[in-house]
């Protein structure tokens, strides 16, 4: 099993140094273009987190997308201490479990992405995909007892199909809420964000189990995911790459040549 996955990161270490190129030969948008044009003397790494910070929408983000990452971490930790408190000998089941969690996360997020890239509805989709997050951890405390095991594997399917597909639209809805900062650096605070909120409510909700049982603990991350989701709904839908690709657009319509050169790509966010 390690001699395979060692040659399969070999195999990634040599796509990723002779195949992969840094950035392509052509911009795919307008807000891409206006990125690549700016001389690195301009970009600080430093003074982009600041940036990012005195952003509102963007910090707002950050904490819902801990809060639903983070409760996807302890669950899927936890998760066969879970089953096996209430379904004895069913190690196997509860791997299988987990299995299903991935499987329908992979399909959730192909989903997300593909209807965001089509519809553009950033913050629509991203909070109905949190609301249901927080239905689906409600539906998966309450009938983790229930005794059918058959039950788990749908309430977890349905769990990781929207808390996986969560992802995605979190990191897309960073980069318009943030450019035309780099998107690594605002992935980057997200996945920060993402292991701070993981770390504490596996500890915390390992504690839990321990002293008041299993629904105690999921109720525990109900209450968190609740409270991503209000936070979602205020974060103010300000799409700022798709700004600037529409204002391409309408320079492209009216025949005019855009000019970029005076326009300072790193600005200080006005609120």
């Amino acid at each position: 099993m390690f001699f395979m996955t060692a040659a399969v990161a070999t195999a990634l270490f040599i796509l990723v140094a002779f195949v992969f190129k840094e950035k392509p030969a052509h911009p795919p948008s307008r807000a891409q273009a206006l990125i690549h044009t700016a001389s690195p003397e301009e970009y600080s790494y430093l003074q982009s987190i600041v940036r990012l910070f005195r952003n509102v929408n963007f910090v707002l983000l950050i904490v819902s997308y801990g809060l639903n990452t983070g409760c996807f971490y302890a669950l899927s930790t936890l998760l066969t201490r879970m089953v096996i408190s209430h379904y004895k000998d069913e190690q196997l089941n509860a791997g299988r479990i987990g299995l299903t969690i991935v499987v329908a996360g992979m399909v959730g997020a192909l989903i997300t992405g593909l209807w965001l890239d089509r519809t553009k509805t950033y913050k629509q989709t991203t909070l109905l995909v949190y609301i249901m997050s927080f239905v689906g951890m409600v539906v998966f405390t309450f009938t983790l007892d229930l005794g059918h095991i058959w039950v788990v594997f749908v309430t977890a399917g349905v769990l990781g199909f929207f808390m996986t597909g969560y992802l995605p639209l979190g990191f897309e809805f960073a980069a318009e809420l943030t450019y035309p900062e780099s998107e690594g650096t605002s992935s980057g605070l997200l996945n920060v964000a993402a292991q701070i909120f993981g770390i504490i409510f596996t500890i915390s909700q390992a504690q839990i189990f321990e002293h008041f049982g299993t629904q105690a603990g999921n109720l525990f991350l109900c209450s968190f995911l609740f409270v991503g989701t209000v936070i979602t709904a205020f974060i103010k839908a300000d799409l700022r790459r798709q700004q600037a690709n529409l204002r391409d657009e309408e320079t492209k319509t009216l025949g005019k040549v855009p000019q970029t050169s005076t326009v300072p790509l790193y600005e200080e966010s006005k609120f």
